[in-house]
């Protein structure tokens, strides 16, 4: 039996870049009767660079719960729940804090990559700072063994990996050291519809899972093509094409692609066509999860109640790993 954590930061809506990465995955898994997910709504981890502006993430629990019902996550199959209400994972992470040194966590290249990215400087908040850690004690709190993450957050799952062994050396053998589900080769992350790296909220180039049809199709025909494929008889690269590269990640009909790919290339296809027939293949996928979504979304009190349901069957496994570990520990004075 496999138990997996997984989640997403709460900072607003989920994308097509999530979907890809995650979200559609994290549905298969859910169906292995071998498997059971925990899924976390991370809005600690979020308000570590938010806390001047809580309101953004608190306003997006409910929109990212929505998203995940939506795509097909099912509250009786998986646990659904959300960070800040399961008070163990502070302890938990108070303890791990003393394994970790102030450099180790200073060595870490996806956080130096973190603080870079937001400018922090030495304002680099400390609960930002220290979020490899925290990330330990979600993990360890559930004693996931499998843990989905892609290339650049493999540095986070390593200090884990570092905690539980440090753990276990000093103490008793009582969590369980996790190991990296790393997405297929080739299966990076979904660029951005202007071309740009990823696909982010911050820079505001995502098709999201709550974008109606009209919204879909004007994102799509802004898409970035080939500058110099200016008129229709000119011949196009399809390589850097934001077009293309969606057609091959989310169309299916594989030969019709290939013909749109050389007649593009020759000359003669111009990008409203192919644009077009995209937001065609796009539709076919989303249409049914947005009618869900729409759907979960009236009555967004019962979403929440599964929220707290799925806090509340969280709270009782993290409880029993830290009951585990303070009596490692020899901290569990009064039991």
């Amino acid at each position: 039996m496999n138990t997996i954590l997984t989640g997403d930061r709460p900072t607003g809506q989920l994308h097509l870049g999530h979907y890809v990465g995650s979200l559609k995955k994290r549905v298969e898994m859910q169906d292995d009767p071998n498997n059971q997910l925990y899924i976390m709504i991370a809005d600690m981890q979020a308000l570590t660079d938010n806390a001047k502006n809580p309101q953004k993430v608190s306003e997006n629990i409910l929109q990212v719960a929505l998203d995940y019902l939506a795509i097909g996550l099912d509250p009786t199959r998986s646990t659904l729940f959300i960070q800040s209400q399961i008070p163990q994972l502070s302890e938990l992470t108070m303890y791990y804090l003393n394994l970790v040194s102030v450099a180790r966590v200073r060595r870490n290249p996806t956080v130096k990559a973190e603080i870079e990215q937001k400018k922090f400087g030495e304002g680099v908040p400390t609960g930002f700072f220290i979020y490899p850690v925290s990330q330990a004690a979600d993990i360890t709190a559930f004693k996931a063994n499998l843990v989905p993450v892609g290339e650049d957050q493999k540095p986070m799952l390593e200090q884990t990996q570092e905690i539980v062994h440090s753990f276990n050396s000093i103490y008793s053998d009582v969590l369980v050291e996790p190991k990296a589900v790393l997405p297929p080769k080739g299966m990076g992350r979904l660029p951005g519809i202007d071309g740009n790296g990823k696909m982010s909220k911050s820079l505001n180039n995502g098709i999201y899972l709550a974008d109606n049809a009209d919204i879909v199709q004007k994102k799509v025909m802004s898409m970035y093509t080939d500058p110099n494929h200016i008129h229709v008889a000119d011949p196009g690269q399809v390589e850097g094409n934001m077009v293309f590269t969606y057609l091959d990640v989310f169309g299916k009909d594989l030969e019709k692609i290939a013909a749109l790919k050389e007649h593009y290339r020759q000359g003669g296809l111009g990008d409203v066509k192919i644009k077009r027939y995209l937001i065609d293949v796009l539709e076919e996928e989303f249409a049914p999860i947005r009618q869900r979504r729409e759907e979960f979304a009236k009555d967004p009190a019962e979403v929440m109640n599964l929220l707290k349901k799925g806090s509340e069957k969280a709270e009782q496994v993290a409880a029993q790993t830290l009951a585990e570990v303070k009596e490692a520990m020899g901290i569990n004075y009064f039991a």
